[in-house]
């Protein structure tokens, strides 16, 4: 791996503590304006302090964030469907010449393994790959799944040494039982995707779990944005990551943290 490459994957997976907490909210690519995501700038500027990573869209990047901000970028560079249609059947939607214009530390595709489309998204990863690594930008595969797919160990782990094995530097993938299985058989680094909304109990444990089980950090976007108090929700995941913090005081820290947000609320409104 050379300079230019470890230096970017340094940006997304803090050396540090060798983790990383990752904002996604790509999800417009595919669900168009998703709920906390109607108006991205203003979903994420609060949040943007507390992420290691913003993973989303050119067009939302270009539209929405301020440029001078310093959160490095996982670039989605995947699409050409929506959920009307069959997320599979998608290619690659960003030249890389691009994506080098945005200065973005990693970029981000789907592979759907199992899928009658397997083929075309693994060849899509692979050329990815190599344009990625022609401009020493690392890649992230995003185990995606399809309706006739089950999130267990041996079909995520699966996926995720195919991934490797097609040369991407980290991936993505559920948490499920087992979940230690496939960070033992997959060589790179992997996230756990935060998936739908659940209560915070439960997506701080899913965060623990996936942590002490041998994840390098989150990928959640649904779990944070969609929280009734998104900014504590995404600094009680970072002690979780970080800190390997429990999800029990990673939860009573989220209920602190929101109960001072709505104290500060009544009294703005009320001067």
């Amino acid at each position: 791996m050379d300079w230019g490459m470890q230096n970017r994957l340094s940006n997304i997976i803090k050396p540090d503590t060798g983790r990383t907490v990752m904002l996604a909210v790509d999800h417009g690519y595919f669900l168009g304006p998703t709920t906390g995501l109607e108006a991205p700038g203003k979903t994420v500027e609060p949040l943007l302090e507390y992420a290691d990573t913003l993973m989303l869209t050119r067009g939302v990047l270009r539209s929405c964030v301020d440029p001078n901000t310093d959160v490095p970028i996982v670039l989605r560079v995947s699409g050409g469907t929506s959920i009307l249609g069959n997320l599979a059947n998608e290619g690659l939607t960003v030249s890389m010449k691009d994506a080098v214009r945005l200065n973005v530390s990693g970029v981000a595709l789907s592979i759907f393994v199992g899928d009658a489309l397997e083929k075309q998204s693994l060849l899509n990863m692979a050329k990815l790959v190599d344009e990625a690594t022609e401009y020493g930008i690392p890649t992230l595969a995003v185990t995606a799944v399809g309706k006739e797919m089950v999130r267990d160990a041996r079909y995520l782990g699966l996926a995720c040494r195919i991934a490797a094995e097609l040369g991407v530097q980290f991936v993505k993938t559920y948490y499920c039982d087992g979940f230690e299985k496939i960070i033992e058989n997959c060589p790179v680094p992997v996230v756990i995707a935060g998936g739908k909304k659940i209560p915070e109990a439960d997506a701080l444990k899913l965060a623990y779990n996936g942590i002490k089980k041998g994840a390098v950090g989150v990928d959640m976007g649904r779990n944070i944005f969609q929280s009734e108090h998104p900014v504590p929700m995404i600094r009680a995941v970072r002690e979780v990551v970080h800190n390997n913090m429990t999800a029990k005081k990673a939860l009573d820290l989220y209920e602190t943290l929101a109960e001072e947000e709505k104290k500060k609320s009544r009294r703005k409104s009320k001067n």
